[in-house]
């Protein structure tokens, strides 16, 4: 959530950054209006309830029934003016909350102005893409000829784009979620937290999940539930409504979650295969940081993605977003994609973001300065660490045989039993 001091002080500021972002400036215009009138309203309603307090103190004192009576009258008349004047605060800020709460984050002013992802920038690309002495297959010929993806058990248990992994695809996913969580947390200096699938509706809210997304979440509408779009809605609860040690910072957190979103499908190639789903495994970075500390460890996190795509083996390159592509909540965002040649295509498997105090605001996150003073609001990252199925996709494609095999990455070998190919 943006400083509602920025929106009043620097309206063209909050104008330009949507117009960059390919959003409608419209908002911050009512914005202006009812902020006017809020604080009016509240000089109004301060100035009555002084009057009340001043004329209620003299009641107490007065002889004359009479004149007790008159003072009387006139104060309710009063108290129902407040009570009107409430009223009309409360729903006024009901409106400010809804509409500050559709404002995405400022753009740094390093990231490259675009109208969408075709205007991404490519800043790097490591390895070189795989040649084969054949024809590479697509992830959705191999899995089901090795017997490891089940497209039709997959549909008839739940529907279209779901599926299910059988034996050595099971348990290559579940080698490729220990081969993260493990890096994250004994060489990157993350620690790995166990969430709750399920989180509050102030939790998505704090997040900046909410009220943006609220058609692509799946809810529990009796309980009021969430299940998680990613890790990142948990890991920025955690701490939420809580003011941290300055010494305690940074703090780095590693989580693994199924992840639930409503995505719409577009037809075509895109949604082939287990690519693209409504139900999909991820591993996430966060930190919690000093404002001063954030860019640093945007770019540590950005590196440690990068580690993980490494030790993999996988050939990858690094964009930065454009202002038209970056997530509601970011002000600076690179996007990591490796290369899958049986679907001879890049596939995004990481988007790390500085979103600076845009959800510590929201949240109510703030950290306590070592030499004393009012709490700050702290800077948040986040980083998919990387995000699955998309990262089994690559290693499937990349390690396939002439024969339909796939060899496992040495990366992967430990965690599994002894398994050197699927065949």
């Amino acid at each position: 959530m943006l400083d509602i001091n920025l929106i009043r002080e620097n309206p063209e500021v909050v104008r330009k950054s949507l117009r960059d972002r390919q959003s409608d400036p419209a908002p911050v215009d009512e914005i202006l209006v009812l902020d006017v009138k809020r604080r009016e309203l509240l000089v109004e309603v301060e100035t009555l309830k002084a009057e009340k307090n001043v004329v209620s103190k003299e009641i107490s004192q007065m002889k004359d029934p009479e004149q007790r009576k008159e003072k009387v009258d006139a104060m309710r008349l009063v108290g129902d003016k407040i009570s009107e004047l409430d009223k009309v605060l409360a729903e006024i800020d009901i409106r400010l909350k809804a509409l500050t709460s559709i404002l995405p984050n400022i753009p740094d002013p390093r990231t490259p102005y675009g109208k969408d992802d075709s205007e991404n920038i490519v800043i790097k690309t490591v390895g070189e893409q795989k040649s084969f002495d054949f024809e590479p297959k697509p992830h959705w010929e191999l899995g089901p000829n090795l017997g490891i993806i089940d497209f039709e058990r997959g549909t008839k248990l739940t529907g279209s784009r779901f599926y299910v992994l059988s034996g050595d695809g099971a348990r290559l996913q579940r080698a490729v979620i220990a081969y993260m969580l493990d890096l994250h947390t004994r060489i990157q200096g993350y620690r790995e937290q166990y969430l709750p699938f399920m989180v509050k509706s102030e939790t998505v809210y704090g997040a900046g999940q909410l009220p943006k997304f609220a058609d692509n979440l799946y809810k529990d509408h009796e309980e009021d539930l969430y299940f998680v779009p990613t890790a990142e809605i948990p890991l920025t609860g955690l701490h939420m409504d809580e003011v941290l040690e300055e010494a305690s910072l940074p703090r780095m957190y590693t989580a693994y979650t199924p992840c639930f979103r409503r995505e719409k499908m577009s037809a075509g190639r895109d949604v082939r295969g287990i690519k693209r789903g409504h139900q999909f495994d991820k591993v996430e970075m966060y930190i919690y940081s000093k404002p001063e500390e954030s860019e640093v460890l945007l770019q540590k996190m950005l590196a440690d993605a990068e580690a993980t795509c490494a030790g993999l083996g996988l050939t990858y390159r690094v964009k930065q977003l454009c202002t038209g592509d970056i997530g509601f909540g970011a002000t600076m965002t690179y996007d990591l994609e490796v290369w899958a040649p049986g679907c001879d295509e890049w596939l995004e498997v990481s988007s790390v973001s500085n979103d600076t105090d845009f959800q510590s605001r929201r949240a109510n996150i703030k950290y306590r300065p070592t030499e004393g003073g009012k709490p700050r609001l702290l800077h948040t990252l986040n980083g998919s660490g990387l995000g699955l199925p998309r990262t089994m996709i690559a290693v499937m494609e990349n390690y396939q045989q002439a024969d339909g095999s796939i060899l496992i990455p040495e990366a992967l070998k430990p965690w599994m039993g002894g398994v050197d190919v699927i065949r």
